[in-house]
């Protein structure tokens, strides 16, 4: 590994897939310049507007999902179906990475792989999977509610979280009452 400045980066990487950040850099104390010094020495690479990626470091499935929490200025959070869908609470298949934010959406490139949404998150909504921020079981069925997912794939979700204990028997007729309202 090379100078300070890299052996630094690369402590924070290795907790975020070989991802680290501009906003990283400056909790470091390191001018954000660096990285770009770094990726012009492609000793790190450049991957998305002030992120940038050890190759080092192995790709795993969960790359995608650190990198969109990432994308979002660190702010995003995996929500709506795709935290359904990572906690294999129903067969539901993304086509996007949905994040939320809370106030504005980023506005910069890379965008169109993720479906966005803004909306304030309480501190018992957000949990981590695998360490990255993901919604509560429980928060992703009520945005499911919200969003129209499909009724089928919602009543699976309530099933299974019950049988887990992912959510609590009051939750589970609260979340139940919604969907059926909604139809």
């Amino acid at each position: 590994m090379g100078g300070r400045i890299q052996r630094e980066l690369w402590e924070v990487a290795v907790d975020q897939y070989g991802y680290v950040t501009s906003k990283d850099a400056r909790r470091l104390g390191i001018n954000p310049v660096e990285l770009g010094k770094l990726a012009a020495r492609d000793q790190i690479e450049h991957v998305s507007y002030g992120v940038y990626r050890f190759a080092q470091l192995p790709v795993t499935p969960l790359d995608s999902y650190m990198l969109a929490t990432l994308w979002a200025s660190g702010r995003g959070v995996l929500s709506h179906d795709t935290a359904l869908d990572l906690h294999d609470v129903c067969d539901i298949n993304p086509s996007k990475v949905h994040i939320t934010v809370p106030g504005r959406r980023p506005e910069r490139r890379g965008g169109e792989l993720y479906l966005v949404h803004s909306e304030p998150l309480a501190d018992d909504e957000v949990t981590w999977h695998e360490g990255i921020p993901i919604v509560t079981v429980r928060k992703a069925i009520e945005q499911g509610i919200a969003s129209g997912v499909q009724s089928y794939l919602l009543t699976q979700a309530l099933r299974i979280a019950r049988d887990r204990g992912a959510i609590t028997a009051d939750e589970h007729r609260r979340l139940t009452e919604s969907l059926e309202a909604r139809s």
